[in-house]
């Protein structure tokens, strides 16, 4: 009997077609901020860009040069907040701050 061949697709293409989701997009980013490593994030919102069309897409709807864009989204980016505020709306998306879920330690303040 012939071996029948079939066509699947890679984790990469069933990543970016679920990143095209605004939640499924939140999702995925909120659980690589996490991670110590803030390069993590950073590389997790170049997978969002690419799913919605890419950086040259995003450079023109968050109106950011695409070589900055590069730059920015690297694991040694370090974008400023109007930047990453910039390339999340473009995206859909946005920013919220919850308290954590541990607390660190208070530090003691020593007075003389």
């Amino acid at each position: 009997m012939p071996k029948t061949i079939r066509s699947t697709e890679t984790y990469r293409q069933n990543l970016l077609a679920d990143l095209k989701g605004p939640l499924e997009a939140a999702h995925y980013l909120d659980a690589c901020l996490q991670d110590e490593d803030p390069g993590v994030f950073l590389l997790a919102l170049r997978d969002v860009a690419e799913a919605h069309g890419g950086l040259r897409a995003l450079s023109a709807h968050s109106r950011l040069n695409r070589e900055t864009l590069y730059r920015m989204l690297s694991h040694s980016g370090n974008p400023s907040l109007a930047s990453l505020a910039a390339v999340l709306n473009a995206l859909g998306l946005g920013v919220t701050v919850q308290p954590a879920l541990t607390r660190p330690k208070a530090r003691r303040c020593r007075t003389a």
